[in-house]
């Protein structure tokens, strides 16, 4: 990996900001939130984010900016869901889904590396894997989280099932993630991503 200029930098900073902002969306909104086993989980954009930083920097910058957003909340800025900060976090019942946006931002990035020229369905394609990312690794962790560590007994099939109405907007925004890169995929300078190599 080269060196990483001020150019690049600045992307994927903005990226930890949007993610910030977009974990944060249900304190304005806080009908945001659905039940889930005893618990409320918030509406988010953050799988919107970490999608559109894989689509828009590539696999290595996108990774690097997600690293980043990761580090800053455990690092105690509160820049996690509900203004949460800490190592705390990834041991609550979304802690998987944070992790999982390294993985979604890398493996997006990857994609739109190799499936150029890029273009609606292919856009729609990679950012539906992103989901799809998202969702496996977040499911997983949180069914697991709720049955041992955390004490909140819920079925398997109960945990995806509640997380429905999630997955359908995280669907349509993967789509909207789409459409706007087939918007400014012609803008965005060439020298945001790192050496796809």
């Amino acid at each position: 990996m080269g060196k990483i200029s001020a150019l690049q930098l600045s992307y994927g900073a903005i990226f930890v900001c949007l993610m910030a902002i977009g974990a944060n969306i249900v304190i304005w909104f806080p009908f945001l939130a659905i039940p889930i086993g005893g618990v409320s989980v918030p509406l988010s954009l953050q799988t919107f984010f970490a999608i559109l930083a894989g689509l828009m920097l590539g696999k290595k910058l996108g990774l690097l900016s997600m690293t980043a957003y990761l580090l800053t909340g455990l690092a105690g800025v509160p820049v996690f869901a509900q203004m949460q900060a800490g190592l705390f976090v990834l041991f609550d019942y979304t802690g998987g889904f944070l992790l999982s946006f390294l993985v979604v931002a890398y493996v997006t990035g990857w994609l739109s590396e190799r499936l150029i020229p890029f273009t609606l369905s292919k856009g729609f394609f990679i950012a539906t894997v992103g989901v799809l990312v998202n969702y496996l690794i977040g499911v997983h962790y949180m069914f697991i989280a709720m049955n041992t560590w955390l004490g909140l007994t819920i079925s398997y099939s109960t945990t995806w099932i509640s997380m429905t109405p999630f997955f359908i907007k995280d669907i349509f925004v993967a789509l909207i993630a789409a459409v706007l890169m087939c918007k400014i995929v012609n803008r965005i300078p060439k020298q945001i991503r790192l050496n796809t190599h």
